[in-house]
C-alpha cells in the first residue's frame, strides 16, 4: 500500500491535531459523564425502592389470627394508579400467616416472583432483580422477608418500581449531553480554528514580504513582526544584503575584465587589419570571434550574478517595440508585425540589457533568413511565466538543424555572416533565467522561436 502524501501545510497540521483532540476529548468527556450519570441515576432509583421498602414493612402488621394488616401510604401517586408499573405487594412467607395486601396499582394481578434457586436472597434475606412488568415495560423488583412477630408469623415483602422510566431518561440525558457537548464541541473547533489562523498570520505577513522582495516591490523584509519571527526577519535581510554584495562585486569584476580584454582584443584586430594579407584576414575573424565569445561570457556571468542575488522589473512592451523598430530600419523589405498591446502589462523578471540581448539576437536570426515576413507575439503563460514568439518565412530548420544550431559557434550556412554564437547565448541566457528556447516549424513556412522567461508579479504599476 503506498502511504498517504504527508500533510505539508501547518495551519491544516495545526488545525486537524487540535480538532481531533477537541473531538477525543469531548468524546471521553461524554461518555464519561453520561457513566456518572446512569450510576447515580440507578443508585438513586435503587435506594428509592429501598426505602419505599422498609416503609412497607413498618406499615404491616399481622392479627392474632395470623392475618396481614396494614394501609401502608409510600407517599407516591404512582402506586395508586393501574398498570403504572410502581407495584408494591406483601405475601405470607410461611404456613401460619394468611392473606395479601396489594397497592392500587397492581390490585389482584400479580408479577410472578423469580425463583429461589435463580436469585437466592441474601444474608439479610433480602434480593434484587429485574422482572418483565404488566404493561411491558420493565420492573426492578426489591424483595425482603420479615418476621412479624414472636408467633413467627413471616411475611414477604415486594417493591417493584418502573426501571423503563429509569431508562428513558437515562437515554434522554445521553441525547441532550450529545446535543450540547455536540455545539460545544463544534464551536470550539471552529474558534480554535479562528485562533490558529490567526495566531499564524503573521507567517503569511512574512510570505507577502519575501514576494514583494522577490518580485522587486521591496528591497527587504518591511513590517512588524513577532518577536518569535523577527530573528527570521533579520536572518533573511542579512542574506538579502549579501546577495547584493555579491552583485554588485561580480558586476565590478565583470567591469574590470572587460576593461583589461578591451584594448588587447583591439590591438590585435587593428594589427591583423594592418597585415593586409589571408594571414591578417584569418588573425582578424579570429580576434574578432575571441571578443564576440569574451562578451558573452561576461553577459551570462552577469545574468548568473543578478539571477542569484537581486530582483530586476523590465516592461515587455516598450523594450520589443524599441527593437521592432531597429530591426524595421535594418531590413526595410521585410514586413515585421508586432502588436505591443499583447505584451501591455507583461513585466520580464530580469534587467532590460538581458531581454534586449535575448529578443535581439532571435530578432537579427529572423532577419537575415525571412524572405518578406517577420511575426512577433507575447503571451502570457500563468501568473509567473511569459513567452516570446519569433516566426518568420524563411527556409525553416530541420530536426537536424535544430540541434546543430543551438551548439555553440556552428554556423549552418557559411555565406551568411555572423559568429554562429546568436542562438546560442540565447539559449545560455534563457537557461540562467530557468526558461526555455524552443525552435519549430512555424505556419509562415519558416522558423518559429518560443521563448520562456519569468514574468514579475503585479503588472508594470507594481
Amino acid at each position: 500500500m503506498m502511504a498517504a502524501p504527508a500533510v505539508r501545510s501547518l495551519t491544516a497540521r495545526v488545525i486537524v491535531l487540535s480538532s481531533l483532540w477537541a473531538i477525543v476529548a469531548f468524546a471521553v468527556a461524554g461518555g464519561l459523564i453520561s457513566t456518572l450519570y446512569e450510576g447515580t441515576a440507578r443508585k438513586g432509583f435503587e435506594d428509592l425502592l429501598t426505602a419505599q421498602l422498609y416503609n412497607l414493612v413498618n406499615s404491616v402488621s399481622v392479627s392474632d389470627s395470623g392475618y396481614l394488616s396494614g394501609s401502608p401510604d409510600l407517599g407516591d401517586l404512582r402506586y395508586l394508579q393501574p398498570l403504572s408499573g410502581w407495584y408494591w405487594e406483601v405475601v405470607p412467607a410461611s404456613a401460619n400467616t394468611q392473606g395479601r395486601l396489594s397497592s392500587g396499582s397492581l390490585g389482584i394481578l400479580a408479577v410472578p416472583p423469580a425463583a429461589t434457586a435463580e436469585v437466592p436472597f441474601d444474608a439479610a434475606y433480602r434480593r434484587s432483580y429485574d422482572a418483565g412488568g404488566l404493561d411491558g415495560e420493565l420492573l426492578r423488583v426489591i424483595e425482603t422477608e420479615v418476621v412479624l412477630d414472636s408467633e413467627n408469623h413471616a411475611a414477604r415483602f415486594r417493591v417493584m418500581g418502573n426501571a423503563s422510566v429509569v431508562a428513558a431518561e437515562i437515554d434522554q440525558f445521553d441525547r441532550t449531553l450529545t446535543l450540547y457537548l455536540g455545539a460545544v464541541g463544534v464551536g470550539t473547533v471552529l474558534v480554535n480554528g479562528l485562533a490558529i489562523l490567526f495566531g499564524l498570520g503573521p507567517l503569511r505577513a512574512v510570505r507577502r514580504a519575501l514576494s514583494d522582495v522577490r518580485t522587486g516591490r521591496a528591497e527587504r523584509l518591511e513590517g512588524r513582526f513577532p518577536i518569535e519571527l523577527e530573528p527570521l526577519a533579520v536572518e533573511m535581510n542579512a542574506l538579502i544584503d549579501n546577495n547584493r554584495r555579491i552583485v554588485e562585486r561580480s558586476r565590478t569584476q565583470v567591469g574590470n575584465l572587460a576593461h583589461s580584454l578591451k584594448t588587447p582584443i583591439a590591438v590585435l584586430v587593428n594589427e591583423a587589419g594592418g597585415m593586409g594579407s589571408e594571414r591578417g584576414r584569418v588573425i582578424g575573424d579570429q580576434a574578432e570571434r575571441m571578443r564576440r565569445q569574451v562578451q558573452h561570457y561576461l553577459d551570462r556571468a552577469r545574468v548568473a550574478a543578478q539571477s542569484e542575488g537581486g530582483v530586476f522589473r523590465t516592461p515587455v512592451a516598450p523594450t520589443l517595440e524599441r527593437l521592432v523598430r531597429v530591426v524595421a530600419k535594418l531590413n526595410p523589405g521585410i514586413d515585421l508585425a508586432f502588436d505591443p498591446d499583447d505584451a501591455a502589462n507583461l513585466v520580464f523578471a530580469g534587467e532590460r540589457q538581458d531581454l534586449e540581448e535575448i529578443a535581439g539576437n532571435l530578432f537579427d536570426n529572423a532577419g537575415k533568413w525571412a524572405k518578406a515576413r517577420i511575426r512577433v507575439s507575447v503571451e502570457p503563460l500563468g501568473v509567473d511565466r511569459f513567452c516570446m514568439i519569433i516566426e518568420d518565412d524563411g527556409p525553416g530548420l530541420t530536426a537536424q538543424e535544430i540541434v546543430e544550431a543551438k551548439k555553440r559557434g556552428t554556423r549552418l550556412d557559411e555565406a551568411t555572416p555572423g559568429s554562429g554564437l546568436g542562438l546560442s547565448i540565447v539559449l545560455d541566457m534563457v537557461r540562467e533565467y530557468r526558461g526555455a528556447l524552443d525552435l519549430g516549424r512555424s505556419d509562415l513556412g519558416g522558423l518559429k522561436a518560443t521563448v520562456t522567461l519569468p514574468r514579475a508579479l503585479g503588472g508594470i504599476d507594481a
